[in-house]
């Protein structure tokens, strides 16, 4: 090595970008990116390939800049999309691919097509959608056969048109999906029994939903009469039906939750909604009464730190008010931000929730 080399190789491991580079630190990607002068190529931080002598080693602020100094985007880790403008661009035109397939596509094929690793990738379309490829590729599959039993197909092929290689297959995930079999979500629920009652309570106008399978909506709300128009719009020909004695005292069970939360709720609850809201509303269920997080710690948790704007859609889409618990989500800053139910009833629930937990 040349005296020339060996200082600059000493600069090089002097500077804390180096670091980052010997460890592949993905939480560097974006902030720089380093060129290798024997192979002409650029790369960033993360880059699982074999790691360059330091005295090669040129550092750059951006992909532009390593780009105008003569170096070459790395084709496994593609550099030139990690910036602001490249991001975007690359998850929006896998979105489309995903879109536009007869079936779903693999990661490995998606990979493919971008000219990445598949861990980037699925890194990469996690950051900018705040799910997997795959679940993003099934939530748009359960909207199409939606769309399409709406439709006059019948179910056979409104299964088929909505990209299912098979009934059976669509069978398997229709509860899940629909929360009935496809017959009855393809006639508005007809078939379906949904027992309700509306009350009162401190927070006004309660209307508790049952199916056969638990409780499937808890709305709050100042008018009794909107309420069951949205439970309408949400069965628009299933068969709503009062509730009896036994229905009462279940409604009598929920009520007492709602004034207090921590005493808990041991009736089955009919969740139903994508993988992704899915997750986020379970890690709701793990907030204890009493305690408040930021959508950007429960971004955290489900382990997508960067979805938080899908984070809070997943929030507003609740129905089951209290018994999953997203009026205990924040801001950073602690204040409060949109509630389904308005932040009057937020405010409240979350004052009631800490003068209770003071008692115990």
């Amino acid at each position: 090595m040349t005296r020339h080399h060996a200082e600059n190789a000493e600069s090089i491991t002097e500077d804390p970008r180096w670091a980052a580079v010997q460890a592949r630190d993905p939480a560097a990607d974006g902030r720089f990116c380093y060129g290798v002068i024997t192979t002409g190529i650029y790369c960033r931080p993360s880059c699982p390939s074999r790691r360059a002598r330091p005295e090669h080693v040129r550092f750059y602020e951006s992909a532009a800049a390593a780009e105008a100094a003569g170096f070459r985007p790395c084709r496994r880790c593609r550099p030139e999309h990690e910036g602001p403008a490249g991001r975007p661009a690359l998850v929006t035109a896998l979105c489309r691919y995903i879109e536009q397939a007869p079936q779903i596509p693999t990661l490995a094929e998606l990979a493919a097509y971008a000219g990445l690793s598949p861990w980037h990738l699925q890194r990469l379309f996690k950051a900018g959608t705040g799910l997997s490829p795959r679940s993003y590729a099934q939530a748009l599959r359960a909207g199409r056969v939606r769309r399409e039993l709406a439709r006059e197909h019948n179910v056979t092929e409104a299964i088929f048109e909505a990209g299912y290689g098979s009934g059976s297959r669509f069978y398997e995930e229709s509860d899940r999906l629909l929360g009935m079999t496809p017959g009855r979500y393809r006639t508005g629920g007809a078939g379906t029994d949904i027992r309700f009652a509306v009350g009162q309570c401190s927070l006004g106008a309660i209307l508790v939903a049952m199916s056969d399978r638990g409780i499937c909506a808890i709305l709050l709300g100042d008018d009794a009469e909107a309420l069951l128009r949205e439970l309408q719009d949400r069965f628009p020909a299933a068969s709503l039906i009062g509730g009896d004695s036994d229905f009462e005292q279940r409604v009598a069970r929920v009520v007492g939750f709602v004034e207090c939360p921590h005493q808990g709720l041991e009736l089955p609850l009919d969740i139903r909604g994508t993988v992704f809201q899915q997750k986020v509303w379970q890690a709701l269920r793990q907030i204890p009464a009493g305690e408040t997080i930021s959508y950007a710690e429960l971004a955290r948790r489900i382990g997508q730190p960067r979805a938080v704007r899908a984070v809070a859609g997943a929030c507003a889409a609740n129905a089951l008010a209290v018994a999953i618990p997203c009026h205990r989500v924040v801001r950073t800053d602690g204040g409060l931000s949109g509630y389904r139910w308005g932040i009057a009833r937020k405010r409240q629930l979350l004052a009631r929730e800490a003068e209770e937990g003071s008692d115990f």
